[in-house]
């Protein structure tokens, strides 16, 4: 095979590929290859110019058994840790055909089911292990204390109903994620959302002597979306704001009329939820909607949270194609925006 008909060849393949000639040389290679290898693996012996074992190795068994082989490759930079799998297939009397398929999200994905699943038997173990604690004192030493069995029972209650939570937010979670590609079409009434979520925590309001104040247009705000699910994330965001937000504050929700959004490319609304709280520390921020992720471990699970209220929120609106923004300053209180397309 010459040189102008493996180009050709590689050409039309979409993904990273090279071939080795007969002489164990890298005599051509695809500009993805040329991107992802560099220029200078050309005319080279592919044992000097690649290096790496995992696709030296499936060269060197597909060259030896004349059939197919498999091989890694893997690439570090600043931005991360690419993976690719190699596949080496023999041309009948001309080398080797090497391409690599990034894979690199197949194991994103694994680390992301194997802390996922670790964080919700941390999440769960806790609370069990308070509640196994529990019950061998009731059986033991308490047995016939009643103050004391009352006190133990209450406990075990709290901690079945921050287990009863966790659970919620999961099923939660999971019920937003497998329709978050299907954007939802139903006109609603941001006013109403807003004035019900108002109303659910007032009463929690008025205990943690909080004043909620709700600023917006006089005429309703038409959206399209998901009545509840809308629902869900104004209630998450007024409730972090309570518990985070410091006893006797107060919490603004600022709706801003619909205007072009630039980065929506659409008219869109903007609903403000602002709290007079310590603030949040800049290094946060940008993990705030990770699953499980608290800026104080301790004190967010004495005020009941789950540690994934946020990442229900960024679900439900990116299900409703909109965006989510934070902003905070230490010190001086947090403000959440939602900004969701309207009619």
């Amino acid at each position: 095979m010459s040189i102008s008909e493996a180009l050709e060849i590689l050409a039309a393949i979409p993904i990273p590929a090279f071939a080795v000639f007969s002489d164990d040389r890298i005599g051509a290679a695809n500009e993805e290859a040329i991107v992802l290898l560099g220029s200078q693996i050309l005319n080279r012996h592919y044992i000097t110019a690649l290096r790496q074992p995992g696709i030296l190795t499936a060269i060197e068994d597909s060259v030896r058994t004349k059939d197919r082989a498999l091989g890694t490759y893997t690439v570090t930079s600043e931005s991360g840790t690419e993976r690719y799998k190699v596949v080496a297939t023999p041309l009948v009397n001309a080398g080797t055909l090497v391409c690599f398929e990034n894979v690199s999200h197949l194991y994103a994905a694994g680390v992301m089911r194997r802390d996922f699943v670790a964080n919700v038997s941390h999440e769960l173990r806790t609370p069990l292990t308070a509640v196994v604690g529990f019950i061998e004192t009731l059986r033991g030493p308490a047995r016939n204390d009643p103050e004391a069995q009352d006190r133990f029972l209450g406990m075990m209650l709290n901690e079945a109903h921050r287990m009863n939570r966790l659970v919620d937010d999961l099923l939660s979670l999971s019920s937003v994620e497998a329709v978050e590609r299907q954007r939802p079409s139903d006109p609603v009434s941001l006013h109403e959302i807003l004035a019900a979520s108002v109303a659910s925590l007032a009463r929690k309001a008025e205990v943690e002597d909080v004043e909620i104040d709700l600023d917006q247009p006089d005429t309703d705000i038409q959206l399209q979306g998901d009545h509840d699910q809308l629902r869900q994330v104004l209630n998450n965001l007024l409730e972090n704001a309570l518990k985070y937000g410091g006893q006797g504050g107060r919490i603004k929700v600022k709706v801003h009329k619909p205007e072009h959004d630039a980065l929506l490319r659409a008219r869109a609304a903007k609903i403000d939820v602002v709290d007079s709280g310590q603030g949040i520390d800049p290094i946060h921020l940008p993990r705030l909607t990770e699953r499980f992720y608290r800026i104080d471990e301790h004190r967010s699970r004495e005020m009941g949270g789950t540690g994934l209220g946020l990442a229900i929120v960024k679900h439900i609106v990116s299900r409703h194609r909109g965006r989510l923004e934070i902003d905070s300053v230490k010190g001086k209180g947090s403000r959440f925006s939602i900004i969701i397309p309207v009619f």
